[in-house]
């Protein structure tokens, strides 16, 4: 079956045509990122000739609590999903836009969606139960979803088969640091814990979305005058290492820190410092920790970040290699300390296989 994934972004819409039905003969016949302006276009040109797909596969960010596995839409579907555009507003509205484009260009074809909560649906509820009134939990579904959830699931995968282990015999946490950025305890295979919660704000420090942060400070900043709409927006859009540095990419504000600039440093001071809190926090959940396995556009690209990341964390287990660690960038690699207790491995982002395996796997139901 030839599979199209669409994984429309913030401010990029990625589209693989893949064919096979393992991960080692997956690899995308054709890709393009492309602008999501620019997507319809970008999809005409990838069906051009003889390419068109058997099925359609989506990133979906946020299912909510119904959608807790990959699922063919439909307009009933569609519109659900167009629903909870208020829990992820980066993400979810271009990932109906793409929707639709991809139904408009391809009458007949199937498409599913693929949720990034849907891989956290195991939390168990100590992990994804709120302290807050039962009608917020009961009603109005407050609770821990977590997100990235494509990623992690593939990394775990990876992270095993790097390990030479069996995933149903680790602890591993997953590390997907991106503009996005969030971990995940893997035990034995399933999601037991994650940084991520009710929205994609929370957890680590991130390019532009503030992370963990006291619930009181918007409320107090609402009383102050501000406007509802511009508080939610500059968290999602105006906090992270933007606020801290005036760079949401990592390599700047690590090409700045390198120069001497202090306001850069202590932005990855702070990054550091959430981030390493957040490992050791995956690790409890599960009771000790066998592989720390790193993805997602920083964690592949960027060795100082890793290092930074593993600096204080040697009482867990992690310790780098220096080579391995400076050497590793953009693909698959084990940077692990000779004699270190738990593995850390760098794995490529392969969110597109997971999706792949998911549409072929509902429609064969």
């Amino acid at each position: 079956m030839r599979v199209l994934v669409v994984n429309a972004g913030s401010s990029s819409v990625k589209l693989s045509l893949l064919r096979g039905g393992q991960p080692a003969d997956a690899g995308p016949e054709h890709t393009a990122t492309v602008d999501p302006d620019e997507a319809r276009d970008a999809l005409g040109d990838l069906l051009s000739g003889d390419r068109r797909p058997d099925a359609v596969g989506h990133r979906v960010v946020h299912g909510g609590p119904d959608f807790t596995g990959p699922v063919v839409v439909d307009d009933e579907v569609a519109g659900r999903i167009a629903a909870l555009r208020g829990l992820a507003p980066l993400h979810q509205g271009p990932a109906v836009a793409a929707l639709e484009q991809a139904r408009a260009a391809l009458p007949g074809v199937p498409q599913v969606a693929c949720f990034d909560t849907a891989f956290h649906a195991t939390l168990p509820a100590a992990a994804h139960t709120y302290a807050v009134p039962r009608r917020w939990r009961t009603e109005l579904g407050v609770r821990r979803y977590g997100f990235h959830g494509l990623a992690h699931e593939w990394a775990a995968r990876r992270a095993a088969e790097l390990t030479g282990r069996p995933l149903g015999e680790l602890r591993i946490v997953t590390a997907h640091l991106g503009s996005g950025a969030s971990l995940c305890a893997v035990l034995r295979g399933a999601s037991v814990d994650t940084t991520m919660g009710f929205t994609p704000t929370a957890g680590l420090v991130m390019g532009t979305r503030s992370g963990d942060l006291d619930p009181a400070v918007p409320l107090w900043l609402l009383e102050q005058g501000l406007d509802a709409a511009d508080v939610a927006r500059d968290l999602d859009r105006g906090s992270g290492l933007l606020a801290l540095a005036g760079h949401s990419d990592a390599r700047e504000v690590l090409e700045a820190a390198a120069a001497g600039d202090r306001t850069a440093e202590v932005a990855l001071e702070v990054w550091a410092h959430r981030a390493r809190a957040q490992v050791a926090a995956m690790a409890a959940a599960m009771g000790g920790l066998d592989v720390l396995a790193v993805s997602g556009g920083v964690g592949e690209h960027q060795p100082a970040l890793r290092a930074r990341l593993a600096e204080r964390l040697g009482f867990l287990g992690i310790v780098l290699d220096p080579a391995r660690n400076a050497a590793a960038e953009g693909g698959d690699a084990d940077v692990t300390a000779p004699g270190a207790p738990v593995s850390t491995v760098v794995v490529a982002a392969r969110e597109d296989v997971v999706i792949a395996e998911q549409v072929r796997a509902v429609l064969a139901a």
